[in-house]
């Protein structure tokens, strides 16, 4: 929907879904408060883990999000170090600066707001049958093309217009519910959970590209098109099992059957799913679990592992180090300032921001420029924001398993987005 024509307010994207309109206005609304409520959060999540270690919680669900194993406990104790530092502006300058935990502490405000909004609105994606009609009316071609059922494209939409990571839980909860597989739920997430439009516009700015915004967006279309395609009949997709989440019922999406209407098929199935729907108390109850599992659970897991990814990548040679065979890839392709492009095609695993303001300023080639521009969108797996929301899901991807699948999305997307390039600046 238009709603940035409809609603004149700074920040608001003048396209986007309700969900994801909401989230923007609130993160308008409560500009300057946002970053205390997630200190306060994160603060509050480290606080309450440690007490739990010596306390009998006889709240099941406040027992399994706060009594957690020693790993995940430390995460939630250095999420909490790392915000007050950079909100306080205490200790070393390479925890708090704009460049690490400076950068995290602009992007919890967004992920506030998209929780919050999506803990309480998801069930009206999912669970009143829109995702059936949709599903149904696609389903034949997206199975034969990205082994994955028809309902996956809405996934595949509320990450376009709305964020991500609401395309990852919308996953995660069809995953939970039965209606995809473990393969499948890890196939949508890392190949559907497409960067959103108005975060594709911010890097398209920074690097003086939105003039050319259309063959800019168009390629990294073409580029995440190829690699849907691809990667689920290749490692490490192809080896997940098909087995349900828990080993609940499986359910598949029902075959059109021959001389039967598509549309009148789905409406009907969509219909039958509606009145199966919760209540408004379940749906209040639930969004309440949901929200607070969010906040306390995973707020702090980003801010801890963004700041530690941003510090390797910012203050350290390793990404300089492990990208000296990228240099010999780049020249190949003869992309232009192979040397300084280099460590931008690999550090986009840690953020998306990074590629493009690496490569940004006049003394880096255009074509280079747009090349990276695009390859940090399509990469899409980013340990800041959709790679922590997936590790914390119960979608079955691990650390390995995402950094597998960044590198392979780059392999493939990095000469399409090459050829075009090169097309575009012939």
């Amino acid at each position: 929907m238009p709603y940035g024509n409809l609603i004149h307010l700074d920040g608001l994207s003048t396209y986007n879904i309700g969900i994801g309109f909401l989230a923007e206005l609130i993160k308008i609304m409560a500009s300057g408060h946002l970053e205390n409520i997630a200190l306060v959060v994160i603060v509050t999540s480290a606080v309450l883990s440690i007490l739990s270690k010596f306390m009998n919680i006889k709240n099941e669900f406040l027992r399994d999000l706060l009594n957690v194993s020693p790993f995940w406990l430390v995460c939630r104790i250095l999420g909490a170090i790392f915000i007050v530092m950079t909100l306080f502006n205490v200790g070393p300058e390479f925890i708090k600066s704009d460049v690490t935990g400076g950068t995290m502490i602009g992007l919890l405000p967004s992920l506030l707001a998209i929780f919050l909004v999506s803990g309480f609105l998801l069930p009206l994606v999912v669970d009143f049958g829109l995702m059936d009609l949709f599903g149904t009316m696609i389903s034949r071609f997206m199975y034969k093309l990205f082994k994955v059922p028809g309902r996956s494209a809405i996934d595949a939409v509320s990450s376009w217009l709305g964020d991500g990571t609401l395309g990852i839980m919308i996953t995660n909860t069809q995953y939970k519910q039965g209606f995809y597989t473990a393969k499948e739920a890890a196939i949508i997430s890392v190949c559907f959970s497409l960067v959103s439009l108005p975060f594709s516009t911010v890097i398209a700015d920074q690097l003086g590209f939105m003039p050319l915004f259309v063959p800019f967006y168009a390629t990294v279309c073409i580029a995440s098109l190829a690699c849907a395609l691809i990667m689920p009949r290749i490692y490490p997709l192809k080896g997940f099992t098909n087995e349900t989440y828990n080993n609940v019922e499986h359910l598949k999406e029902e075959i059109v059957p021959k001389g039967v209407n598509t549309f009148k098929f789905g409406l009907d199935k969509a219909i039958k799913r509606a009145e199966t729907a919760p209540t408004v108390k379940n749906i209040l109850i639930n969004g309440c679990k949901t929200v607070i599992d969010m906040y306390l659970g995973l707020l702090p897991l980003v801010m801890a592992w963004g700041t530690l990814a941003l510090i390797v990548a910012e203050f350290t040679p390793f990404f300089n180090v492990i990208s000296i065979p990228v240099v010999f890839v780049l020249n190949l392709l003869q992309i232009p300032d192979a040397q300084a492009a280099a460590p931008a095609v690999l550090v986009g695993f840690t953020d998306m921001f990074l590629p493009s303001i690496m490569v940004s300023g006049s003394d880096i080639s255009q074509v280079t420029q747009f090349i990276i521009g695009v390859l940090s969108i399509t990469q899409l797996v980013y340990l800041t924001e959709t790679g922590a929301v997936i590790l914390k899901s119960d979608i079955p991807l691990k650390l390995k398993d995402l950094f597998i699948i960044f590198l392979t999305r780059t392999i493939i997307a990095l000469p399409i987005i090459t050829i075009i390039a090169k097309l575009i600046f012939k």
